[in-house]
């Protein structure tokens, strides 16, 4: 499927670049926060593409007025990227995104929900996803339609959670439209989604089922979802060859897990500034040296992560003064009140932790609430023990870049329930997320561990991580849409 016989479009709710207007009132690009534009960024460097997401930002909202609403050329480090912003009314994004897509969606995709108190679903919550979600994405599903017009046989790939019901809008306007959904959280087992009414659960299902195919990361969630399309709308279900039968079509279910860039990233640990930050945490470590890097996010598991360090210590005093635990955490969504509390939850532990088992001269956890790349990257180059105990995580892609870059034969504490763990189980000290024992002992079993041992696993979650890269996985997808067109066409 070469690029001059198929215009493909991504959508996502956040795109690659968010704008600030400077001095002279010119808008100036900065790359986009999040892992899913780290993820597409691989996907644009791969193959020419037009990317739609809405603005996010009063500067988002007048670089696209300066282009008319239409889509525009932005060079963004060392990149070209075609770029299509769309505004939604205020209140209506809002409520798409403060009310039914985080929390809502969220919280059923991570098992969040404490269902004997939340959440009750009321007249504001279904006027927020008729008023909110689905004016968004009509409206994001408006835009690709003016970009495609004139199109023969596009191919548009959508992205997350955000934007369920967009392929509906976009197939009943162009029949002819490809359209591929890749889901970067998990999918939950089919009591999840039973959570929302019938009535929101059905039209959040007829959006994802309008598609031709519907990606995930894992086999597990690939398999969750064809459960879902059985046992909540007793559809027609090919778990073996991963096909739901919905309205006269076959919709493919595939899993394609994403690598990183190695390269990149190996590039982007040579910088100087990382080399810095490494010069201060070879003056400063101990004999030990223990990392997370994650956004303050509650599906993180960052409490259960500190309660087994705590326990650690005051099990095996022995490495009291001996190991430091450095948390670079980015706070998030702090305007939802859950996120807040979380935040203030972790810093109230810490500090409960450290007055425990700290001296004048030692803190055992080292907490550093900001964003910094070159930081974090110095850091991985150092750990003895990297955790990564999230509750559920769509992929996990700090558990890849670690490894990759770790200089010390560091290991990896990775919960089950990390998407990365279907790749790098074989090599990774696996724990149970919620079993704080099990986590104090494995904290315990990775710093008492063999240099074979340890050698061993380094080099097997280096093979893993450079096995493939984003290249590969934009292919394997190219090569399933390209395959199911041309059985569509042949069968017509």
């Amino acid at each position: 499927m070469s690029s001059d016989e198929t215009q493909l479009v991504l959508v996502s709710n956040r795109g690659p670049a968010t704008f600030t207007q400077n001095e002279d009132g010119k808008f100036e690009p900065h790359r986009g926060g999040g892992g899913l534009v780290t993820a597409l960024t691989g996907l644009v460097h791969h193959r020419d593409a037009l990317w739609i997401a809405s603005t996010l930002s009063d500067e988002d909202a007048e670089a696209m007025a300066e282009h008319g609403g239409r889509s525009f050329e932005c060079e963004l480090e060392g990149v070209t990227y075609r770029i299509r912003l769309v505004e939604s009314e205020s209140e209506a994004y809002d409520r798409f995104y403060s009310v039914v897509a985080n929390p809502m969606l969220w919280f059923i995709q991570h098992y969040l929900w404490d269902l004997s108190n939340a959440p009750d679903i009321r007249a504001w919550e279904m006027d927020a996803y008729d008023d909110g979600y689905r004016v968004v994405n009509r409206d994001l599903a408006e835009a690709v339609l003016e970009e495609i017009e004139g199109e023969e046989a596009p191919v548009v790939m959508l992205h997350d959670y955000h934007l369920y019901v967009a392929p509906k809008f976009i197939r009943e306007a162009r029949p002819d439209v490809f359209l591929h959904h890749f889901v970067h959280i998990p999918w939950t087992q089919p009591d999840a989604w039973r959570v929302l009414p019938s009535k929101m659960r059905e039209d959040l299902y007829e959006g994802i089922l309008s598609n031709d195919i519907v990606a995930f990361h894992t086999r597990a969630y690939r398999r969750n979802f064809l459960l879902c399309c059985r046992e909540l709308f007793d559809l027609e279900v090919d778990e073996e060859a991963g096909i739901v039968h919905f309205e006269e079509r076959e919709v493919w279910v595939r899993a394609y897990p994403l690598p990183i860039s190695a390269e990149t990233f190996e590039r982007n640990a040579r910088r100087e500034t990382v080399h810095e930050y490494e010069k201060e945490i070879l003056r400063r470590r101990r004999e030990h040296l223990i990392l997370r890097v994650d956004r303050a996010d509650l599906s993180k598991n960052i409490l259960r992560g500190f309660t087994a360090f705590d326990m650690f210590l005051e099990q095996h005093p022995e490495f009291i003064e001996r190991v430091t635990f450095i948390a670079h955490l980015i706070p998030s969504r702090q305007d939802v009140a859950q996120y807040a509390d979380y935040l203030e939850r972790i810093e109230a532990l810490v500090a409960v932790i450290n007055h425990r088992h700290g001296s004048t001269d030692w803190m055992p956890i080292d907490l550093r609430l900001r964003e910094n790349l070159d930081e974090a990257i110095a850091a991985y180059k150092h750990y003895d023990l990297l955790m990564v105990n999230a509750m559920f995580d769509g992929m996990n892609l700090i558990a890849k870049e670690g490894p990759l870059v770790n200089e010390r034969d560091g290991v990896s504490l990775l919960s089950e329930n990390t998407g990365a763990h279907e790749e790098l189980a074989e090599f990774a000290v696996s724990v149970n997320p919620f079993d704080v024992q099990e986590q104090a002992d494995a904290i315990h079993r990775s710093l008492t561990m063999s240099a074979e041992e340890r050698s061993w696993r380094a080099q097997g979650l280096k093979r893993v991580v450079t096995a493939r890269d984003p290249g590969d996985w934009v292919d394997d997808q190219l090569t399933d849409i390209e395959e199911k067109r041309s059985r569509e066409s042949s069968a017509s």
